[in-house]
C-alpha cells in the first residue's frame, strides 16, 4: 500500500476550508473532516467536498450501541468518504455492525465500501491517564495491541495510533500474516509545539516506524506557505517529491 499524507480540515465553517484548500493549487490531497467541521456544515459539505476529487477521511469516532452505530455507518458510506472510523472500547460486536452498515450502505449508493479502522488510544492520553482517569491497568501497549486484535477479529481495516505504536503493530499483524493499516495523528515538525498532543513523532520518523498513513493538521494548516509544508511532510514521510 502507498503511503499518504492527510491534512487534518480542523476549522469551523465549509468557507474557511475551501478557502485553505485554494491555498494549495491544483493538489488534491487526501483530507481528514472532523466533528468540528461536520457538525458545522454537515453531511451535504461532504459531498461537495467528495465531489471535488478529494478522497476524505471522515473522522466522527463512532462509539454507541451496535444497531445505532450500524445505522450511522450505512449513512456515511453514501457521502462518497474513502476512510471514517469508530472507537476500538466499543467492543468486537459494536465494530462488527459498524462493517456490516458501511458494506449495505455502500451497496445502496452503488459505491466501494470506505475503509474502517478503530481508534485505539487518543494521542492526547498518556500512561498516567490510561491508570489514573480510565483505570485500565495494562500498559498502554498491551491496551493498544488488545483493541487492534479487536478490530481485526471484527472485520476492520486498521487502527488509528501514534506512530510510536505502529511499528509494533504491523510487527504483530505480519506476523499472523493479516494485512493491516495504522493510520497515525500525533504528527509535528520538529521546530513545532506538540500543542495537546502526547505521544508525537516527526513525518520522518512516523514513514520509518512502518506508519500507513500520517494525519498532519497545524504544521500545515497554520504555515505560511502551506503547499510547501504540505510537500515536506509528503517529502519527509514517503520520499517522494
Amino acid at each position: 500500500m502507498a503511503k499518504d499524507v492527510i491534512i487534518a480540515c480542523d476549522f469551523s465553517s465549509e468557507e474557511d476550508t475551501s478557502a485553505f484548500l485554494g491555498r494549495l493549487g491544483d493538489r488534491k490531497p487526501f483530507i481528514k473532516i472532523g466533528m468540528e467541521l461536520f457538525y458545522s456544515a454537515g453531511p451535504d459539505m461532504v459531498r461537495r467536498i467528495a465531489g471535488r476529487g478529494y478522497k476524505i477521511f471522515l473522522d466522527l469516532k463512532l462509539h454507541d450501541i451496535p444497531n445505532t452505530v450500524k445505522k450511522a455507518m450505512a449513512n456515511i458510506a453514501g457521502l462518497g468518504v474513502s476512510m471514517c472510523n469508530v472507537h476500538a472500547s466499543g467492543g468486537i460486536k459494536m465494530m462488527s455492525a459498524a462493517r456490516e452498515g458501511l458494506i449495505e450502505g455502500a451497496e445502496r449508493a452503488g459505491a466501494p465500501s470506505p475503509l474502517l479502522i478503530a481508534v485505539t488510544q487518543l494521542t492526547s492520553t498518556d500512561d498516567d491517564m490510561l491508570r489514573n482517569e480510565l483505570l485500565i491497568g495494562a500498559s498502554m501497549n498491551e491496551t493498544i495491541l488488545k483493541y487492534a486484535d479487536n478490530a481485526s477479529s471484527a472485520g476492520l481495516d486498521g487502527v488509528v495510533c501514534s506512530p510510536l505504536e505502529s511499528k509494533m503493530l504491523h510487527e504483530h499483524f505480519t506476523a499472523k500474516n493479516v494485512p493491516f493499516i495504522t493510520v497515525t495523528p500525533g504528527i509535528r515538525f520538529r521546530e513545532n509545539d506538540v500543542n495537546d498532543q502526547k505521544r508525537v513523532t516527526t513525518p520522518g520518523e512516523a514513514g520509518m516506524l512502518g506508519s500507513d498513513y500520517i494525519v498532519v493538521g497545524r504544521p500545515i494548516t497554520t504555515a505560511a506557505d502551506p503547499c510547501e509544508a504540505y510537500d515536506r511532510c509528503v517529502r519527509d514521510f514517503t520520499g517522494r517529491l
